[in-house]
């Protein structure tokens, strides 16, 4: 038996954010990065926040957010007496505003504060998710934290704000909704409400990414990428996602990599190592994964004639997307040097293995799967 929920109210389209004019006299700690202050991106909040509320603005969030950021923030959050919080920002802001408040409900035996999350990225689909992942800056890890309690009580989906992202975040960012949605789709928790939400996705990326990428001013492509990632968000909140995500996490703190790319460089070879069917290995039976990533081949009007054919074509598909982001394809492409993949490796392998995301992938890898995999994506 499955139990399926949706716990945050969606507010989405162009002038989604003058919901905010709603709010009235709310203590509003405002969790954000310093791009948003110094683009004034910061106005569009501040022009419809009500006279009535007052606001501290906690701007000290960086990518990757550390443990000690969200430790900072958390005193900050209780020192100024909050009773709502609002992210505004990528994934980086959303997920310390999770972390702070999860923090706050134990440091500070705060009650759970109501949370407002607006994405000025199309990517991560922090703002439905019960998902957050913070850093420690010296061991070079990323610890995914997972919670119900996490989730915002509203998100705000405004295209307005995504107008200005640059083209090589706009690739990365929504390179990210592809893989959450790919991986919701082929996960071991995959049911019928998250594959629709999942082929939904993924033909939006395919279809709208490109005229994101090439003209940032096109609103129409900016409120589907939004949307995608919303969507994409939803499905591996349920279904949680695989061992794309799983080297990802270990593998992006490593080399210093962003999610998104990182994410988009394993992609192909994570669908040809579950689905299991190499390439001219026509003696091997197709599996049930390789059914479903050729089913979204079929989604998408891609040849696939047979099973085989149809992961071939996802993979191909996906590669000449990323070309057509202007997208590096390889960790050698990205300055990672041959001795520097040889002396992490392991460590990346062992990590990737323990992340919880690796656990509903829909084949069990070992240590050595991870190694090759990676070897792979060198060149």
């Amino acid at each position: 038996m499955d139990k399926i929920s949706f716990k945050t109210d969606i507010y989405m389209g162009t002038g989604a954010l003058d919901h905010l004019m709603d709010l009235r006299n709310r203590r509003v700690f405002i969790v954000t990065d310093p791009f948003m202050i110094k683009s004034g991106m910061i106005h569009h909040l501040f022009e419809r926040l009500h006279s009535s509320n007052e606001q501290y603005v906690f701007s000290n969030i960086v990518p990757d957010p550390p443990v000690e950021i969200v430790t900072e923030g958390v005193e900050k959050l209780g020192a100024f007496e909050a009773d709502m919080i609002i992210a505004l920002g990528g994934g980086s802001a959303i997920d310390a505003a999770k972390a702070m408040m999860i923090f706050a409900k134990k440091i500070l035996n705060v009650e759970k504060i109501p949370f407002i999350a607006i994405p000025t990225t199309s990517g991560t689909g922090s703002e439905v998710t019960s998902f957050s992942v913070i850093s420690d800056k010296e061991k070079n890890i990323k610890y995914p934290l997972v919670s119900d309690e996490m989730l915002p009580l509203e998100a705000i989906l405004d295209p307005l704000l995504v107008k200005s992202v640059p083209n090589f975040i706009t690739a990365d960012t929504g390179m990210d909704v592809l893989t959450h949605a790919i991986e919701a789709y082929v996960s071991t928790k995959a049911n019928d409400l998250t594959d629709a939400l999942a082929e939904k996705a993924i033909r939006l990326v395919f279809e709208f990414l490109p005229r994101a990428y090439n003209d940032g001013n096109d609103l129409v492509a900016r409120e589907k990428m939004h949307n995608a990632s919303f969507m994409a968000g939803m499905a591996f909140n349920i279904t949680s996602l695989g061992l794309n995500h799983g080297i990802a996490h270990v593998a992006g703190a490593k080399f210093h990599i962003p999610h998104g790319r990182m994410n988009a460089i394993l992609l192909p070879h994570i669908i040809q190592f579950n689905a299991n069917v190499e390439p001219g290995n026509v003696k091997v039976e197709a599996t049930p994964t390789a059914e479903r990533y050729a089913a979204i081949a079929k989604t998408l009007g891609l040849p696939a004639s047979t099973t085989r054919s149809g992961v071939q074509s996802l993979v191909k598909s996906i590669k000449q997307l990323m070309k057509q982001l202007q997208m590096p394809q390889t960790l050698k492409e990205c300055n990672i040097s041959q001795q520097t993949l040889d002396e992490m490796k392991d460590e990346i392998a062992e990590g990737a293995l323990k992340d919880g995301c690796t656990a509903t992938n829909p084949r069990v890898p070992t240590k050595s799967d991870v190694i090759e995999i990676m070897n792979k994506m060198f060149q």
